[in-house]
């Protein structure tokens, strides 16, 4: 023993010991926790803190006065970006299915363009053959607000296809396992009879969507579980919107929370371009979310000069004015009311529908449903489907808010036609940069029709008091190519 306290004075005091007899100590004690009780057992002190070691600057919120909750998780020191993360980042980059960039494929397209408020913080990805499934396509827009947003947005589009496809396949392995209990079970004509039954109910709600509602739902928890401890990106007050989708077949789930929307353009009986919104913008202003943020002591209230843009704010101060009541980060707010639970919902598809969009709010915010469907419909080719909507978005902007600034832009848009299990996917204009001339296009957007809830309102940030990052020099967010 008198060996070990002397260890752990030299160790206290800082002075310097090889790795084997740090090592020794660590174990011999049972890890840090250990370690600190004998050392103020020993009234030397302790310099070792999650503060002291975090080599990131005190969060912006320390000038707004906000207290942090007790059930924000400090992120454990040991969790840096490190090498191991670039290389992993690298090979999902080099998915040939899989893209985030600016570009199409023969069944999606996709366009970002940032916008005048900084560093664009929206991000997309398509990844065909997802969880090498030849029938099987992941989709995801991604909309950051806050300090650090841009790199929020970029870590769930690359983190949360993954979990989510894991996830999938624990549940289709724990229901293969349910079903062979059942049909071993099925051992007399009554029993068979009652099978076919459930069978009949199962067909009604796919076991698909079930499986794949759960596994929405798990992920979601754990990537907004995870962002509490990355330590390249503070979340406390910077988060992202994040809406999704799984295509299998003639199946379309889709995952959404914030403010993001998908809609999907089907044809009528008069074989009219039609839309339907798939998803709900999860304001704070629904009467659902409210209630869930006033029973949890948060505030809902939108501002004079903007009084169509209802925002969360804490308790006891005037920030920092969310403007979603569902967000991955912002966890400021987590504990008053603001949840990464995600909306689930499913549709089959019929050879009706046509295509299907998902973008940011920088498109929904000018351009109706009708518009963005007949922008899609009319385009050149659907290689230029998705830029021409946000060629369309910004015009509509500086025509309908000349004085306020143009808000970053993403679209997806995913035709239905074609069976990626039935084409070679061919990849073009993957290295273009996402800040390409405004007004290249000659589409104009149409007038007369209905705009959004912001007309005559001076268009303000998501998040209200926080200023949005300001890249340097070196920023490695200036890459070219649009990985924002």
């Amino acid at each position: 023993m008198g060996t070990n306290r002397s260890r752990i004075l030299c160790f206290a005091k800082g002075s310097t010991t090889d790795p084997t007899i740090e090592n020794q100590v660590l174990v011999s004690l049972g890890g840090l926790e250990c370690l600190l009780s004998i050392i103020r057992a020993l009234r030397m002190g302790s310099c070792f803190s999650a503060e002291s070691r975090n080599p990131l600057p005190p969060s912006p919120t320390s000038t707004l006065g906000i207290g942090k909750r007790k059930n924000y998780k400090k992120r454990p020191p040991g969790l840096r970006s490190s090498s191991f993360d670039y290389r992993r980042e690298e090979q999902l980059h080099r998915i040939a299915d899989r893209m985030f960039l600016n570009g199409s494929s023969e069944v999606a397209s996709l366009f970002t363009q940032q916008g005048k408020k900084g560093t664009n913080q929206d991000a997309m990805v398509v990844w065909e053959n997802f969880g090498s499934r030849t029938d099987t396509v992941f989709c995801g827009v991604f909309d950051g607000h806050g300090p650090f947003g841009h790199m929020v947005a970029k870590t769930v589009r690359d983190s949360l296809p993954l979990k989510l496809s894991a996830h999938w396949e624990v549940n289709l392995k724990n229901t293969d396992d349910v079903l062979q209990e059942i049909s071993g079970s099925l051992n007399t004509e009554e029993t068979s009879v009652e099978a076919s039954m459930n069978f009949e109910e199962t067909d009604k709600n796919p076991e698909i969507f079930q499986t794949l509602k759960e596994s929405f739902l798990k992920a979601f928890k754990v990537m907004d579980r995870e962002l509490s401890m990355y330590a390249h990106s503070d979340c406390f007050c910077s988060g992202t919107t994040a809406v999704t989708l799984i295509k299998q077949g003639q199946h379309l789930i889709i995952g959404n929370i914030g403010d993001s929307r998908a809609i999907l353009c089907t044809r009528d009986k008069d074989n009219s371009l039609v839309p339907i919104q798939l998803t709900v913008d999860l304001k704070p202003n629904l009467p659902e979310e409210a209630e869930r943020i006033h029973k949890c002591k948060g505030r809902v209230f939108a501002l004079r000069d903007e009084p169509e843009v209802a925002r969360v704010w804490l308790p006891n101060h005037d920030s920092p004015g969310l403007a979603m009541a569902r967000a991955f980060g912002d966890f400021c707010l987590k504990g008053y009311g603001l949840i990464s639970v995600p909306q689930v919902s499913y549709r089959r598809l019929t050879e009706q529908d046509e295509f299907v969009v998902l973008a940011t709010d920088g498109i929904w915010d000018v351009l109706s449903n009708e518009e963005v469907i007949e922008i899609v419909a009319s385009a050149e080719s659907h290689s230029r489907a998705a830029q021409a909507v946000v060629e369309s978005a910004v015009r509509a902007w500086k025509l309908k808010y000349p004085t306020s600034k143009v808000d970053d832009c993403a679209v997806v848009c995913l035709f239905l036609g074609l069976d990626s299990s039935t084409t070679s996917a061919t990849m073009s204009s993957q290295g273009k940069n996402v800040e390409d001339d405004e007004s290249s296009s000659a589409m104009n957007p149409e007038t007369g029709k209905d705009w959004s809830a912001l007309e005559g309102v001076s268009r303000l940030n998501t998040l209200l008091t926080l200023p949005r990052f300001v890249p340097g020099e070196d920023d490695e967010n200036q890459d070219p190519g649009g990985k924002a």
